[in-house]
């Protein structure tokens, strides 16, 4: 008799990266996972003790893969902003993994490296080593909140992004000029929460740095 396949763990988080990206880390779960490779829960427990270990390990891969992709160059300021485009470029084809990251975090080799970079790269900006985890934290909570925030824009169907657009423009160049004077002033400059989402990332990045950068003795 034939006994049942046994999965690697490569196989697993290949399995469960792909249920991330048609669906979400709320409706992910242990049982589906273990479905979609045709087998029992209680196998893949012999992997990952539960969900948000599973989850933290699928989110330690997206940051292999950008860390991969990093080469170190320049000054502490453009370490780091090529730091986060390389992340914002890995969970590109994968934004709902950014939530996970955002939620659950990682403890792997990939969280290492981008801690050890991140870390290095501000130690060399001349802050007081008292400053550092603290600036450390900061921009992390920065770069993972900017990167999720595509994950919703990323499962919009082109009829939603219609429809969302047509209550964008009612909702804007419809305003009331004597409720909403600014926002009639401004209504046809006003561009939806889609546009040019890479430069608003590097813009939003560029000022927390130019901040930080400020408080170095």
């Amino acid at each position: 008799m034939t006994g049942r396949r046994r999965w690697s763990t490569d196989e697993i988080l290949d399995t469960a990266a792909e249920l991330l990206r048609t669906g979400d880390a709320e409706s992910f779960s242990v049982r589906k996972l273990a479905a979609a490779l045709g087998t029992d829960s209680s196998s893949l427990y012999r992997h990952f003790r539960n969900k948000t270990e599973l989850l933290r390990a699928v989110a330690d891969r997206i940051l292999l893969a950008a860390m991969d992709g990093y080469r170190p160059e320049g000054d502490w300021k453009q370490r780091i902003a090529a730091l986060a485009l390389c992340l914002r470029e890995a969970f590109g084809e994968q934004l709902q993994l950014a939530a996970v990251w955002g939620r659950h975090g990682s403890g792997g080799t990939g969280s290492r490296l981008v801690m050890e970079e991140l870390l290095q790269a501000l130690r060399a900006s001349g802050l007081p080593d008292e400053e550092v985890p603290v600036r450390y934290h900061r921009i992390v909570i920065l770069l993972a909140a900017l990167i999720a925030s595509e994950a919703g824009i990323s499962t919009i169907t082109p009829k939603e992004y219609e429809q969302g657009m047509e209550q964008f423009r009612v909702a804007v160049l419809g305003a009331d000029p004597e409720r909403f004077p600014a926002l009639a002033h401004f209504a046809r400059d006003i561009r939806p929460l889609g546009a040019d989402r890479r430069a608003a990332f590097e813009e939003i990045l560029a000022a927390h740095l130019a901040h930080i950068e400020a408080q170095i003795p």
